[in-house]
């Protein structure tokens, strides 16, 4: 002990005397030598271990553990600190706990224990010599107070944090003369943040120094960010008496301080500079070149140092010494250590530890700072195993080649490649602050090797980490667990030597990719596995049995591709990432198997070397396998007489090279082993290396597998151990980075008791190894966040914390019991009680204690009609048209459920029965006689229910208190504390996670016994309600803000007391329901009054009713008495209730006058609708303090003269309601999706009641029991229905607050029982343990809340830019769809003749007859051409109007003539012609042959080809052989719906006739290229049409690969041939492998010959491509069936959110263009791409202001531009479909494409011009889209044609600032927060452009010095 006191005092005090005689300054006498702060662990070392006492405290391990004093400081340390005076320390860090001393943020509040406590320290500094260093604060607000407060972003922080300091200067100010504001600034990284707290700290400052003018204060921050803060903050430096900073020592690069202090100084000035944290690092035996860095910044005259921080500086001198003092040995400096001595010590340590003793339960809490974690592994997890082009691994191999249980593989696994989402998900519901997953080498270099970077994998690492960080979830990496490259392993695999440099490579890689967000890094994984199993036994991938050789090979090349990529990051990013690097080692424990047998000691010693210590000697000791190890294999070898055992030897650098390269000691547990001494053996094996036998205690608790027992006190030896034998020689952390168990995959999956006992014990075991034995290990990491693939045992091995049902192709993930207990675990920090932060008092919003005014009475019908004549008129795109924006930050989003619904224990702990529970117990009450006394069992499942609303990572929550679980008769009387303790505890749960409780008095649950007194017709329940509300505001009201009084009781009244539907029953249609409705007015206005009497100074809660109601469309809007009949159908649903609480206290007129008046009818004197008094109407006026709204569906509402009998609500309204048109069904059939009419009614209700605060309290849709976790119609309704909630509160000046989803999850629905579901969670209600899993609708809701709203996706955002100098502008045609002229001149019959002619074939029995006439009007024709400026027109030669009988036999030369007319009459108009050969027209003669079907059309259309060629081919430069084969081939020979209509075979025609249409084609082109190209010099090509499909669920692997299959099976049919040579693998498989399924001998997929797959292949100068529309794919197993689409396995929808089009199979969908375009360049080498057609259809009545085909062009061709520009794509044209309107084939002439009309009810059939042609022609005339920021470009100043003039171009989306003041989608707006700017491109009237530019110009300009920021981007600045 002298030794070591000794060695402290010289050199503190030599420090101190060379500073004094050394330094220039003048009070160097005052130099401060810093110590501490003291830590909890250090505490609890100081309480048990005399020694502590004369050692510094905690370095850099105990940085995040302070001592908080949430226990008693000990007497020990005044002991203590008089050593550190007595070694020369002068001053001493105290740290202060902000949240404990002001547990509610309250000066007023303090606790006063804590205070007590920290007085005592600083008096006991003081009393030492030392002076205490007080720090106010770190950085970050504490999460205790910042759930109250909130963070340093708002500004209000700054006056919290002011009071705190000066209660702190009022306390300590006469014992303290040193402050730091914050010790940490650096660790504020949001720029707002940042500022708040500079601002506090000057505050501060000037207080401090107001009130004692000589102390000291400053604040701390990193010594490399001090130049950037006085940079950002220069005025800082008067708010500093000395600069504060942390540095960092590296002894690898030899920093130097004096550079680094001269360095702050010349930006600091002569401010005095503290070395207020020093942080030394990589320093191993070199601890004494840190302190000479020091002492020569000390030295140099220049530097204004104030003092150092000496805890790391000295504390790491004389390390070496500790290890000797404790053990009593005597070589100083040695790093090798003795492992039998370390595993005696702890042996003996332990060994006579009595059961009870040793498994002795710790109730206790880890210590501050303690690391939680959740793990999992890529090939375990990912799935995805060939995606984008990831590369095959081992593991894949060994899965493929049936090694695995039931040939089970990883291919899919839980799909996490897909599902990043869902997996972050259940980590925010765990509550895991920390996420350790490893990276597949293989997915980011499928070789293994950097120059097959796939990006797309390393892409999915980023939003993978991208996620994490945003749910607040730090990632912690593994570079490799076990699933090595193939490619790889094909040279050796980790036996090759050249492995190590590719493992750096990899390493480097993703240190530089993701090292700027990920900061802990494992470089291995449990490698013994690698070695030993997979390397040495073969049972693991990559199978190879040599346990002589490879295994010993492989682990040497792992120890050094650890230290390499230890190095590489130590080297190139520790400095700037400032991250860790380590290594996670499995072992188990080991113990004596016959503990008096010294031999048996010795094995177990063995045992942990080979283990172990193989791998962890070489790096936490000195670099080199361990003596014991080596010497065992050496006598063995030996013994033996031949090699057992080849290990490899490290050479003297390369041991130097690995020694002590981790930054913490990663352990994986799972069990322990009992060993025996074996000897006599010589067999290759560590077993028989080692001379030890592994057995295990046949009384441990076993697992589901043989290897894994649960021994929990082995964890606590081995982490003793490990703290001796390695962690003690290089002083890092351990982390506990795996440690779980298997259970079996049966029937119990859900309730893992096993693994929450065996999680239990074991974390208990690691705080034991903490807080009794000091052993410093900083995270435990529970394996694994899911059940996965595990390995050889596949799937039948669970050790998820949720359950994977691998089954399901939803891979669905459902919580275990364990995961709710681990996060109770994370939650509690360990086993003790926290203290809690008080709870006692949350402040809600002040609110104007005045009420709202009155209204006047609505009118008959209300003024509020003018929402229906301004939004009633709208088109349907107007009223479809996405609106992308954001909500404002405080926008509140919340989900909601009901008591009834979801708690269940209907008469548990003395809960009374209400009226549901009598209806639901009466047979044939409810579908399927379901109840609710179970439900969702929310009563016992509390913490269920709080992990889904942590995970969705909601606002609020509502729910209602269930009135007879509290007052069990409805009376306080019987008040029943069991119900009021759930609620508080559910309560106490929401706001310890910041969830607002949205709290409902009574959601229909009357208590039985009132309903026994009438209930609700009853008057003296208003009373018992108040009474019953008074109690809650009292007892709950101190953390409620958000009361509503009743939910919808509209439906009470009416649904209960008219209809008899619900309970009570009472069917009493004319009177009872408004006598009840009476009675809930006043129940509800006496309440209000109750609050606002009593509670609302103190509590400051919002009391609100909670209101129902459809929106109502009139049948017509022009009708006067259909908009009173939909006024009045609102009036008499919503207007009952909001009228008298909203407006004047009284019901609506129009319902006093209907019921009047119908009761008058009826013979009665009094109208059946009761009347308020004057004073009840004051009273009850004004009684919410905002509007409440439930709101489903919308409703078409029309006139009706109503029966008069029976009396009746519903006949009093002379109102019929049936269903709009354009809604979408549901699993309720009254509940149909109209998302449009959410916007109108919250219009109304801003109309209406006076623009009130309104809060949505219930939105949400149904689905049936079929529909579980793919919930794709609720994501579609939430979609839709927010969107229009965003354009309500953006574009209309609604004043909505908050948007709360129904329901949190399946319920109990009312009359539906369990047969519906409206939850965002599915809830198994035939499990006992109602399993809550996930649906993807909670996954976009999240998405939703994140995004706080719907943000402008960056694939909608428009550039500007131009296309190529000669870019190919079209527009296109078809022969039979315009010219007419059928029987003209000798044209011959087509197919499309007869198919018309055809009953039933043609929508309106429309023909091409006359079609267009253009086979007459060729010059009108061009004239239209001329309009739209384009520079080339394609168009199709008719057949069998040039070969009537589709031979040479007959050359119709007037057909031809036609033809050169046309042709010439383009050119003379400098419009080159883009001619197709064929458009579906096959001449009849041929087809009378089978057409297509026979070979022999191959030649029959090179002869025409040849014809065509020959006769125009000198004017036309560009052909096109067949446009569409799709087509042809499936819908005219597979569906018949088109011509020639044949659907008999299905399976076999659509492939026949695709073959020889790819052979025709090649004979073409053939053609052309040998007998025509060197003469003509044009190009030839095929047109090929495809829509992109995306997944429906982008979550779902089978949903992805469905979406490849359409993809392939469209495009693919003919490209792939064309381009690549031969069908895709894709087709050729699945109609093969379904062929033979079927009984065929062969596939129904022709085949082609070698000669025949040569000849097609390359017939391409360019690819022709038609497309319109995406779909969405999912999987669909059609069975047995043989036709495409079965072939195909896909089926498609449409996104409900999609613009709609004339033709129902065509959405709007811009951005899959770009995607589609990106495929062809991918797919087929970046061919010259021609879009050959793209345009949009309407119906109906024509306008010519076609807005919808302005946008549809407008962003398609930008998607085109971006595909060109952005992504390289080739494309060298694009041309529109179609020039004008024209015979639509098969639906006749009812879907119009064209950009011109043609009126055919005008003989003449005059082309007249739509809104788009002009836009068309500006386009075109830009050759793209000028940036309107550089103002007004003179291309969109066209020169008019005739006397027409054009409109502008607009850009994409057009700034939002343009909309202000103009007629937006039918309204006269300037809304507060604009919108998106496609809408100005509706919304625009103005003739001439220059003035439109420059109002738009002025506008941007405007807009550009406002200080509001809008949400919305509108040039893409950086591609």
């Amino acid at each position: 002990m002298a030794k070591m006191k000794g060695t402290h005092t010289v050199v503190l005090l030599w420090l101190l005397g060379f500073y004094g005689s050394c330094s220039h300054a003048e009070d160097s006498e005052d130099f401060m030598l810093l110590a501490g702060p003291l830590s909890n662990r250090f505490i609890k070392k100081l309480e048990r271990d005399t020694l502590a006492r004369q050692t510094l405290s905690s370095g850099a391990s105990d940085a995040g553990d302070p001592f908080d004093c949430r226990d008693p400081l000990p007497a020990k340390t005044r002991e203590y600190f008089q050593y550190l005076q007595s070694i020369g320390v002068t001053h001493f860090k105290v740290p202060l706990s902000w949240s404990n001393i002001l547990p509610t943020g309250e000066s007023s509040q303090p606790h006063e224990d804590t205070v007590t406590c920290y007085i005592n320290l600083v008096k006991g500094l003081t009393e030492s010599s030392i002076q205490p260093l007080l720090e106010l604060h770190s950085s970050a607000v504490p999460e205790a107070l910042s759930h109250k407060h909130g963070d340093w972003g708002d500004p209000a922080m700054v006056r919290l944090f002011r009071d705190y300091a000066a209660f702190i200067f009022t306390k300590f100010g006469d014992l303290v003369n040193s402050y730091i504001t914050f010790s940490h600034l650096h660790k504020l990284r949001d720029p707002v943040q940042f500022q708040n707290a500079l601002q506090a700290h000057a505050e501060v400052y000037t207080l401090y120094h107001h009130m004692f003018p000589d102390g000291h204060l400053s604040l701390g921050t990193r010594a490399s960010d001090v130049s950037s803060l006085y940079q950002s903050v220069p005025t800082i430096k008067q708010y500093m008496d000395f600069l504060s900073v942390h540095m960092e020592y590296d002894c690898a690069v030899k920093t130097s301080l004096t550079g680094e202090v001269k360095s702050m100084q010349m930006t600091t000035g002569k401010l005095q500079i503290l070395m207020y944290h020093m942080n030394v690092k990589n320093c191993g035996d070199k601890t004494s070149q840190p302190l000479i860095s020091v002492l020569e910044a000390l030295r140099n005259k220049e530097i204004h140092l104030m003092g150092c921080d000496i805890t790391d500086l000295i504390g790491k001198l004389d390390r070496g010494h500790a290890s000797v003092q404790t053990y009593g040995m005597e070589a100083e400096g040695k790093e090798q250590s003795n492992s039998s001595l370390s595993y005696q010590k702890i042996w003996e340590k332990f060994r006579h530890e009595s059961p009870a003793d040793r498994d002795l339960f710790l109730n206790r809490t880890f210590p501050l700072g303690f690391q939680w974690a959740v793990s999992t592994e890529s090939f375990k997890v990912e799935g995805g195993w060939s995606e984008h082009g990831k590369g095959e691994t081992i593991w894949d191999r060994f899965g493929h080649k049936g090694m695995v249980y039931a040939n089970q593989t990883a291919d899919l696994a839980c799909d996490s490649y897909h599902k990043v989402d869902y997996d972050v998900y259940l980590l925010r519901g765990i509550l895991s602050p920390n996420y350790q997953f490893s990276i597949s080498w293989a997915r980011i270099f499928p070789t293994g090797t950097r120059e097959s970077l796939i990006e797309k994998g390393a892409l999915y690492y980023d939003n993978l980490i991208n996620a994490l960080l945003k749910s607040g979830i730090t990632p912690t990496v593994t570079l490799h667990h076990w699933d090595l490259p193939q490619a790889l392993q094909d040279s050796g695999g980790w036996t090759n030597n050249s492995i190590v440099g590719s493992f750096k490579e990899f390493a480097d890689f993703c240190f530089s990719r993701y090292g700027d967000r990920v900061k802990t890094w494992n470089t291995f994984s449990s490698p013994w596995f690698i070695s030993n199993f997979g390397y040495g036994t073969g049972e693991y991938p990559p199978g190879i049995k040599d346990l002589t050789t490879a295994s010993y090979q492989v682990t040497h090349n792992i120890i050094k591709s650890h230290a390499e990529a230890w190095h590489v990051y130590n080297n190139k990013y520790r400095k700037h990432q400032g991250g860790k690097v380590g290594i996670a080692l499995n072992s188990d424990w080991a113990e004596p198997k016959n503990p008096d047998n010294l031999h048996d000691v010795e094995a177990a010693d063995r045992y942990l070397n080979f283990m172990l210590g193989w791998f962890a000697h070489p790096i936490f000791v000195d670099g080199d396998y361990p003596a014991l190890l080596k010497k065992q294999i050496a006598l063995k070898n030996t013994e033996c007489g031949k090699d057992l055992a080849m290990l490899p030897g490290f050479t003297e650098e390369e041991k130097k090279n690995i020694r002590h390269t981790a930054d913490f000691f990663g352990l994986n547990h799972h069990t322990s082993r009992l060993l025996s001494v074996s000897r006599g053996r010589c067999v290759p094996g560590q077993d028989g290396v080692g001379d030890f036998k592994a057995d295990i205690d046949p009384n441990w608790p076993t697992t589901a597998s043989s290897q894994i027992q649960s021994v929990p006190w082995g964890l606590r030896r081995l982490l003793n151990y490990i703290a001796t034998e390695y962690t003690s020689v290089t002083g890092v952390p351990i982390y506990i980075t795996g440690n779980g168990m298997p259970t079996e995959y049966n029937n119990n999956l859900i309730n893992d008791t096993y693994r929450v006992d065996f999680l239990k014990k074991y974390i208990n075991e690691a705080l034991k190894a903490i807080d009794l034995d000091v052993v410093d290990v900083q995270r435990f990491t529970v394996q694994s966040l899911l059940d996965g693939f595990e390995g050889p045992q596949g799937y039948s091995e669970r050790f998820g914390l949720h359950y994977v049902d691998f089954e399901d192709p939803d891979r669905p993930r459902t919580p275990k019991s364990s995961a709710y207990y681990y996060s109770q675990i994370i939650q509690s920090h360990g086993f003790g009680n926290t203290r809690a932060s008080s709870l006692s008092q949350i402040f809600g919003k002040n609110k104007d204690q005045s009420r709202a005014p009155p209204l006047p009475p609505s009118e008959v019908p209300s003024k509020s009609k003018v929402v229906w004549e301004r939004f009633s008129p709208q088109s349907r795109f107007q009223k479809k048209l996405y609106y992308y924006g954001t909500f404002p930050d405080d926008f509140q989003w919340g989900i909601s459920s009901s008591a009834y619904q979801i708690e269940g224990g209907w008469d548990a702990d003395g809960k009374g029965p209400s009226v549901w529970d009598n209806f639901t117990h009466k047979p044939g009450a409810i579908k399927n006689n379901a109840n609710g006394d179970v439900a969702c069992d929310s009563y016992n499942r509390m913490e269920e229910d709080l992990y889904m609303l942590r995970a969705l990572k909601v606002k609020a929550y509502r729910f209602s208190l269930s009135w007879p679980r509290i007052f069990p008769n409805g009376y306080r009387s019987s008040l029943n504390k069991k119900g009021i303790e759930y609620y508080n505890r559910l309560i106490n749960g929401l706001i310890a996670f910041n969830i607002t409780p949205m709290v409902t008095l009574y959601h229909w649950d009357l208590p039985q016994a009132l309903q026994d007194i009438n209930g609700w017709d009853n008057e003296d329940m208003i009373k018992i309600f108040n009474d019953y509300a008074d109690f809650c505001f009292e007892t709950f009201g101190d953390r409620v803000k958000f009361w509503m009084t009743f939910n919808e009781p509209h439906v009470i009244a009416w649904v209960g007391y008219g209809m008899g539907m619900f309970p009570p029953n009472i069917k009493s249609p004319g009177d009872a329901p408004y006598r009840v409705a009476h009675n809930l007015l006043k129940a509800h206005a006496k309440v209000y009054h109750t609050y606002d009497e009593k509670y609302r100074k103190l509590q400051q809660g919002l009391v609100s009713i909670s209101l129902d109601s459809e929106w109502f469309e009139p049948l017509d809007v022009n009708t006067p008495r259909e908009v009173a009949a939909a006024d009045r159908a609102l009036q008499f649903v919503l207007g009952w209730f909001a009228h008298p609480i909203f407006k004047n206290g009284d019901y609506p007129d129009a319902m006093k006058w209907q019921v009047g008046n119908k009761s008058e009818l009826q013979g009665s004197a009094v109208s059946r609708l009761p009347t308020f008094s004057d004073e009840e109407k004051a009273y009850i006026q004004g009684t919410a303090d905002v509007f409440c709204l439930n709101t489903y569906t919308t409703r078409m509402a029309r006139h009706v003269t109503a029966r008069l009998s029976p009396k009746s609500y519903e006949h009093d309204q002379d109102v019929a309601i049936s269903d709009v048109s354009d809604s979408q069904g549901t699993a309720m059939a009254e509940m149909r999706a109209a998302a449009w009419g959410l916007r109108r009614l919250l219009n109304w209700i801003k109309e209406e009641y006076g623009n009130p605060d309104i809060y949505i309290t219930e939105n949400g849709v149904s689905t049936n029991t079929d529909t579980t976790v793919d919930d794709t119609d609720r994501i579609f309704y939430l979609k839709t229905y927010i969107d229009e909630a965003l354009k309500a509160h953006n574009l209309d000046g609604v004043r909505l607050r908050g948007y709360t989803a129904w329901s949190l999850m399946d319920s109990f629905e009312w009359l539906n029982g369990y047969s519906v579901g409206f939850g965002h969670h599915h809830v198994d209600f035939k499990h006992p343990e109602r399993p809550r899993t996930p649906k993807r609708s909670a996954h976009f809701y999240y998405q939703i809340m994140r995004d706080n709203g719907f943000p402008l996706p960056a694939e909608e955002e428009p550039v500007y830019g131009i296309f190529p100098e000669g870019f190919a502008w079209s527009v296109a045609t078809a022969s039979y769809q315009i010219e007419g002229g059928w029987r003209a001149d000798g044209k011959g019959l087509s197919i499309w003749d007869t198919f018309a002619h055809t009953p039933l074939r043609v929508g309106n029995d429309d023909t091409g007859d006359i079609a267009c006439d253009s086979y007459n009007k060729i010059s009108e024709d061009v004239e239209a051409l001329k309009k739209l400026r384009v520079n080339h027109y394609r168009f199709s030669i008719s057949w069998p109007r040039i070969m009537p009988d589709g031979t040479r036999k007959n050359i119709n030369k007037a057909g031809l003539n036609y033809y050169h007319r046309l042709i010439d009459a383009l050119l003379a108009a400098n419009i080159k012609p883009q001619v197709t050969l064929y458009h579906w027209d096959l001449p009849q003669a041929l087809q009378d042959v089978k057409g297509w079907e026979n070979c022999t059309i191959v030649e029959r259309f090179k002869d025409y080809a040849d014809v065509v060629f020959s006769n125009l081919g000198d004017k036309v430069k560009f052909w096109i052989t067949v446009n569409e084969p799709y087509n042809i081939a499936n819908i005219g020979h597979g569906y018949g719906t088109a011509a020639p209509g044949i659907s008999l075979r299905p399976g076999t025609a659509p492939y026949i006739v695709a073959h020889n249409l790819l052979k025709a084609h090649a004979e073409a082109w053939h053609l052309y290229n040998n007998k025509y190209r060197a003469l003509q010099g044009g190009i030839v090509g095929i047109t090929i049409n495809s829509d992109w499909a995306v997944p429906r669920n982008p979550y779902k692997q089978e949903d992805y690969d469905a979406a490849q299959r359409v993809v392939e099976f469209q495009i693919g049919w003919f490209a792939h041939p064309v381009f690549n040579g031969d069908y895709s693998d894709v087709m050729k498989n699945r109609i093969r492998e379904r062929s033979l399924a079927a009984g065929l001998a062969k596939s129904r997929l022709p085949e082609f010959s070698p000669e025949e797959v040569q000849r097609i292949k390359g017939t391409h100068d360019y690819f022709g491509f038609n497309h319109y529309t995406t779909v969405l794919a999912f999987n669909l197993d059609y069975k047995k069936l043989q036709h495409y689409d079965a072939d195909r396995g896909a089926g498609t929808i449409h996104d409900r959110s999609w613009l709609d089009s004339g033709s129902s199979w065509l959405k709007v969908t811009p951005p899959g263009f770009r995607t589609i375009l990106n495929f062809i360049k991918n797919e087929y080498g970046n061919p010259p791409i021609y879009i050959t057609e793209n345009g949009i259809s309407e119906r109906g009545d024509m306008d010519l202001n076609d807005i919808h085909r302005i946008h549809y062009y407008e962003n398609y061709i930008n998607q085109a531009l971006k595909a060109h520009l952005i992504d390289g794509v080739d494309i060298r044209g694009y041309t529109a479909w179609t020039l004008m309107d024209n015979l639509e084939w098969a639906t006749g002439f009812a879907e119009k494409f064209g950009l011109f009309y043609v009126n055919r009810s005008d003989p003449s059939l005059p082309r007249i011009p739509k809104k788009s042609a002009t836009h068309y022609a500006t386009i075109i005339n830009c050759n793209g889209f000028p940036d309107p920021r550089h103002g007004p470009h003179e291309c969109q100043n066209l020169e008019p044609e005739g006397t027409e003039s054009a409109p502008e171009t607009l850009p994409p989306s057009p700034s939002p600032e343009a909309v202000f003041g103009v007629n937006f989608l039918g309204l006269e707006m300037s809304p507060p927060d604009v919108g998106v700017a496609l809408y100005v491109l509706f919304s625009l009237s103005i003739a001439g452009v220059i003035a439109t530019a420059l109002i738009a110009y002025q506008c941007i300009k405007v807009k550009k010095k406002s200080k509001q920021i809008t949400e919305e981007h509108i040039a893409l600045e950086k591609f």
